[in-house]
């Protein structure tokens, strides 16, 4: 048929990250039949590991280390890819940008050790909340931004009630001598005012030094 692509070879290698998830596959394809012997597939298999230490690099690169969320650089890289989905199908999207509240004091008072403990709890009680398809980041410090898309406001405000759930069943249970208590700003995103991630962060990191600035 006219819309046969003519494939006469294909050779492939899977792909895979640090934790084993297969993300794709190096492949050789040729509209002629070729011969491929083992040498011809152990250097496929090279290129392939090659591939591979690339893409370690880059999420080394994008992912926080100690949250294993991502950065800033990948939250803001992953954030702009999914805007422009949003913008293109009018899905409807919501930043969410929070900072924890007396985390200097947890520092100060029971050491670095145990603040990177509370920022890590924080993470993983993120992760229990918000769906696989959100956007998840820690931004730097004790800071945290969500992005969610295809999520009503009343969607995104039911959520965010479930985090305080979470959140509250957490510091019920914890035995740390300290709660884990944050602010969070809510801005949802609108294509004729946020023309990139960076304005849609900086309301939302506006709107939550209100609330911040509301418990002082």
């Amino acid at each position: 048929t006219s819309d046969d692509p003519h494939i006469r070879f294909y050779a492939g290698c899977p792909l895979k990250v640090s934790n084993g998830s297969k993300v794709g596959t190096l492949c050789i394809i040729d509209r002629e039949p070729r011969d491929f012997n083992k040498d011809d597939m152990a250097l496929l298999r090279d290129l392939a590991r090659m591939a591979e230490q690339e893409l370690a690099a880059l999420q080394l690169a994008t992912m926080d280390e100690l949250t294993m969320l991502s950065n800033r650089r990948g939250f803001e890289i992953l954030s702009r890819h999914v805007l422009g989905l949003c913008r293109r199908s009018n899905k409807p999207a919501s930043l969410l940008f929070f900072d924890m509240d007396h985390f200097k004091k947890i520092n100060d008072r029971d050491g670095h050790a145990e603040g990177d403990r509370a920022l890590s709890n924080f993470a993983q009680l993120l992760k229990q909340t918000f769906r696989e398809s959100d956007v998840l980041g820690r931004l730097g410090g004790d800071e945290f931004a969500v992005l969610l898309t295809n999520a009503s406001k009343d969607k995104v405000d039911e959520t965010l009630l479930r985090l305080q759930q979470t959140v509250d069943e957490h510091n019920h249970e914890s035995q740390r001598g300290y709660e884990i208590i944050y602010s969070v700003g809510a801005v949802q995103f609108d294509k004729a005012h946020h023309p990139d991630i960076a304005e849609l962060m900086a309301e939302a990191d506006a709107q939550m030094y209100v609330q911040k600035k509301g418990k002082a």
